[in-house]
């Protein structure tokens, strides 16, 4: 077995996957993405089509995008990905036997539901973070606000903030309340299984007014 020939065609492997989710990256900074794996998924298993209209972020209401954040990321505007006390936190409660909880920001659930599939592994996890620290890179936090929301499941054949509005609340997503968006956001981490969450909108409810409506990235 000839290990130079190997390690060269390792070496070419990695550079050519580097410049593949480069690529990738680069050109969904400006192209919005046709599918993905999670909605090419789910549309094989239900045999019918999804419900998807992608919108721009400034058809999104702010209260949807403030939502999202006092939901998923109250780091969104300051971190570089990762928030690694909330990482920590998950770890520690998930060793405790605890209802299982994840530490992700959007940013990495935005690499995640763009470029990858969803369960867990060491392999997703770890493309996960590249693929993180590339959008974190290359795309603006407004961008990665504007993809998220138009790919992130919103219940059963149903993805992205617009269409999640219009099966909800018979509404565009601009036209959103902040009750309404609060709701929609009680949604994850689960869209299909739990429904709108009570606790839960309270929750963001209160954050969403603690917080305040400033959303720098859009400054």
């Amino acid at each position: 077995m000839n290990w130079i020939k190997i390690k060269r065609a390792l070496k070419k492997l990695i550079v050519a996957l580097i410049l593949l989710s480069l690529g990738q990256v680069l050109f969904y900074k400006w192209v919005n993405p046709p599918t993905t794996l999670t909605i090419w998924n789910q549309e094989s298993s239900l045999d019918k089509p999804i419900a998807q209209t992608w919108v721009g972020i400034e058809s999104i209401a702010k209260h949807m995008q403030l939502a999202i954040i006092c939901a998923e990321d109250q780091t969104f505007n300051t971190h570089w990905g990762f928030d690694f006390k909330a990482l920590k936190n998950a770890a520690v409660s998930n060793a405790k036997g605890n209802k299982r909880r994840g530490g992700s920001t959007i940013s990495q659930q935005t690499a995640k539901n763009v470029f990858l599939w969803q369960g867990g592994g060491y392999l997703r996890k770890g493309l996960e973070t590249w693929y993180t620290i590339l959008i974190e890179l290359f795309w603006s936090k407004k961008r990665i606000m504007e993809v998220y929301l138009n790919v992130a499941e919103t219940g059963i054949g149903t993805f992205g903030i617009e269409a999640g509005a219009q099966r909800y609340f018979n509404c565009s997503a601009k036209k959103l309340s902040l009750i309404q968006a609060a709701k929609i956001a009680s949604l994850w981490p689960c869209p299909r299984k739990c429904g709108f969450q009570a606790k839960r909108t309270e929750i963001i409810v209160y954050a969403m007014r603690k917080y305040g409506f400033t959303l720098d990235y859009l400054n």
